[in-house]
């Protein structure tokens, strides 16, 4: 094992930060004499390639819920959680094809705006509201905290007394350039990241396979580790299969075929359609087809993402098995072990990291898990303030606000929306497997507003009063599925299901409550309704010969694992 981190480990880490923030910096700067517009500072001035688009796709993407929390549902769960990122593959191109053809036409901004035109300001605001408050309160939050308890497992002792200090420094870091520069300076940095994080988390996965074994071969490494759990590489779970380390049975959350045709369509289609900061560097592409390009870029990078954020996680598992092939918390390294005595999955990357990278690739996958953390802090900051200044400020406050006002006050609401995350971040505590956790609990809001949007792009005849009572009426829908594994299982109205099964159940009730409203309301075409064109889905060669080669792919690896 090695521990140390080395005088070499902080040279390398220091060299990334100065080379991303002076890049950063660089594109941040305004030309002589020119003043920041709105669709400058927010959209980059709609300029971004193809390759910076799906660079950066891919960038704010993978964060510390990834990089730490799918390598801890790795640990706990196997390869099947890997299905979150080969399906968001083939998300992508149905993003890529359906949506953003819309999206480009409309000229939106932000993904509310979209919700004004669709619907009504009413509805817009009550999201937008939403919104900020997600970005805030769990993602933000989420981000910093995990990273902060990841680098204070690695350079610090592991007993989280620089978290605080880490959380800052990452916090400002990511600020540092977002801040001044905007989606441009997010963009931009987001492909040197993206670089860095591919590579050092494949870096990670190569030191950890030559360690598993005393052969200090990686393809022995793999091997082995295939065969000392070869159920643990199974991609379709079967209730019972798997049962995690702190005995949880995994199907509760991969409910085996609906990883492919149930509630994982609900949370991807989500969480790439209509997440602002996910969606804003497509707004911001030169065109739409060079957006579509970026998003089949994104996909194929997506495939690979499973090798360097979830087998990590596996290897940190087999690591620990004792004599027998099983885990135990005799067996697991006391750095596994939580306050309260649990097993704490979430530890397997920070672990990996510290005792088994030598000195020098060390700082380069600090910097790579840095890149990832600060990557997305930057996207989430920047959305955030886009949504707060185009919805909120100028919809409502200042609707004569000028570039310069808006450019100034996105800039406040970054800061102020930092400074909030960064207080509660500390207070999270131990989240086990925070990636589940985030799913799960993004799971009980996310159903009904993706029922909005599809019902608003594709049911001309949606009205702005069904839409609002979906949005509402989820929210218990949801609830009746969530409230039954709490104590109230034995009352014979409630159903205790998968939260997956959960998603696509609320999704599906919430679509039929728009359905009836507006078709109780005239059943005529809404005024706002979207007019669908075959012209309008028209895709470039480019885009078909690799959206073929992408579900080739996928269908490979699910037949190979299934």
């Amino acid at each position: 094992m090695n521990n140390d981190f080395s005088s070499i480990d902080i040279v390398v880490f220091a060299s990334y930060a100065l080379i991303i923030l002076s890049v950063g910096l660089w594109v941040s700067r305004n030309k002589k004499g020119e003043t920041k517009s709105a669709e400058d500072y927010f959209l980059a001035s709609k300029s971004l390639p193809w390759w910076a688009i799906g660079a950066s796709l891919i960038a704010a993407n993978i964060s510390a819920e990834q990089f730490i929390g799918m390598s801890g549902s790795g640990f706990a769960l196997g390869l099947a959680i890997a299905s979150y990122e080969w399906m968001a593959a083939i998300t992508l191109l149905v993003v890529g094809k359906y949506f953003l053809p819309i999206f480009i036409e409309k000229k939106l901004y932000t993904i509310p705006e979209f919700i004004e035109k669709r619907y009504s300001t009413n509805l817009k605001t009550i999201l937008a509201v939403f919104w900020i408050a997600l970005f805030i309160f769990v993602n933000l939050t989420t981000v910093l905290y995990l990273g902060g308890k990841a680098l204070d497992t690695i350079i610090g002792s592991g007993d989280g007394s620089i978290i605080f200090v880490c959380i800052i420094c990452l916090g400002f870091f990511a600020a540092a350039y977002s801040l001044w520069g905007g989606l441009a300076a997010v963009a931009w940095t987001d492909v040197i990241q993206v670089i860095l994080l591919i590579f050092g988390g494949l870096m990670m996965t190569y030191f950890a396979l030559v360690n598993v074994t005393d052969s200090g071969n990686f393809i022995e490494g793999l091997k082995f580790i295939y065969n000392e759990i070869p159920e643990r590489f199974t991609m379709i779970l079967s209730k019972g299969e798997i049962i995690t380390p702190n005995g949880r049975d995994a199907w509760n959350d991969l409910p085996g075929i609906a990883v492919l045709i149930g509630g994982m369509w609900v949370a991807n289609l989500y969480y790439w359609g209509f997440n602002q900061y996910i969606i804003q560097r497509t707004l911001a592409s030169k065109s739409l087809e060079e957006g579509q390009k970026g998003i089949a870029f994104a996909a194929f990078l997506k495939l690979i993402i499973p090798i360097i954020v979830v087998l990590p996680g596996m290897i940190a598992y087999v690591m620990n098995l004792d004599g027998s092939g099983i885990l135990t918390k005799e067996s697991v390294d006391i750095g596994f072990i939580g306050s309260n005595g649990n097993i704490v999955n979430d530890n397997a990357a920070p672990w990996l990291i510290k005792n088994f990278i030598p000195v020098g690739i060390k700082g380069l996958i600090l910097a790579a898990l840095s890149a990832a953390i600060v990557s997305s802090l930057a996207s989430m900051l920047n959305s955030t303030s886009t949504i707060f200044t185009m919805d909120i400020y100028k919809s409502l406050i200042n609707k004569k606000a000028d570039d310069k006002t808006m450019v100034k006050v996105g800039r406040l609401s970054v800061l102020v929306s930092l400074i909030i995350a960064m207080v509660i971040a500390p207070q999270l505590g131990n989240l086990g497997q925070v990636f589940q956790f985030i799913q799960e609990y993004t799971g009980v809001v996310s159903p009904g507003i993706l029922a909005v949007f599809l019902m608003g792009l594709f049911y001309k005849k949606a009205t702005n009063n069904a839409a609002i009572w979906g949005v509402i009426l989820s929210i218990p829908i949801a609830m009746f599925f969530k409230v039954a594994p709490n104590g109230w299982s034995t009352l014979p109205i409630f159903v205790n299901i998968p939260f997956m099964h959960q998603m696509m159940a609320t999704c599906i009730g919430t679509m039929i409550i728009i359905y009836f409203i507006s078709y109780i309301e005239g059943n005529e075409d809404d005024p706002k309704g979207i007019i669908i064109t075959n012209k309008l889905f028209r895709t470039s060669t480019q885009f078909n010969l690799s959206a073929i080669s992408i579900l080739l792919i996928t269908a490979f690896l699910y037949a190979f694992f299934w």
